[in-house]
């Protein structure tokens, strides 16, 4: 029987890139909790990834349709100077993040976590990435230009905010908020699928389930 494949995720951009390996998915969401003591941004996204998927599961447990699925969840920070840089409560803290950011080097980990009936699968990719110096003027207009709002660290690497992004060494994908390789690789290895499977042959599409 083929799996039913849900994302437990309300963002666009991993909506897109999911669609890169499945023609045919679902969208969940989940409210988990994402309050954590923990400071090590590996060991947190790993641990926030994992609360998401299995609070997917649980919706999908109520409905009477966890038979046969796999949920997909991700969680992703941005670190730099010692900070673990979430999303912005608003566009003064996406000014104070991005004048951290400015001129620096910082890392973005994406804890992925895939689960299918009894089994759970987490992981977590790490890039690193390179600002240029940004000027006053230059921050306060994209702090306001609402790119940042919903986004780790207060900037999309896949829009505006490109034009301070010097350099990347890693997945660009994991700094988008997914990293579909390393994803690939979990769902070939751990959940045996084939590469027809994963390497859809046409746009990704999706529909989204509201609780």
């Amino acid at each position: 029987m083929k799996r039913r494949i849900f994302l437990a995720s309300a963002s666009p951009r991993r909506r897109e890139l999911l669609g890169m390996l499945f023609s045919d998915f679902e969208i969940l969401r989940p409210e988990a909790d994402e309050t954590s003591g923990e400071r090590d941004p590996a060991a947190l996204v790993t641990e926030l990834s994992l609360r998401k998927a299995r609070a997917g599961r649980e919706i999908l447990v109520r409905e009477g349709r966890e038979a046969d699925s796999l949920i997909i969840a991700a969680d992703t920070v941005v670190f730099c100077a010692g900070q673990i840089l979430g999303k912005p409560q608003n566009a003064a803290d996406a000014e104070r993040m991005l004048r951290l950011l400015s001129g620096r080097r910082h890392e973005v980990y994406t804890g992925l976590t895939v689960l299918s009936g009894g089994r759970e699968v987490s992981a977590c990719e790490e890039s690193g990435v390179l600002f240029s110096p940004m000027e006053e003027a230059e921050i306060a207009a994209y702090a306001r230009c609402g790119e940042p709002d919903d986004k780790a660290g207060a900037y999309a690497v896949q829009g505006k905010g490109a034009a301070f992004v010097r350099g990347i060494e890693g997945s660009y994908h994991n700094v988008m908020g997914l990293p579909v390789e390393r994803l690939y690789r979990i769902l070939k290895t751990s959940f045996a699928f084939s590469p027809e499977e994963l390497i859809a042959p046409e746009k990704g599409g999706f529909s989204e389930k509201k609780v």
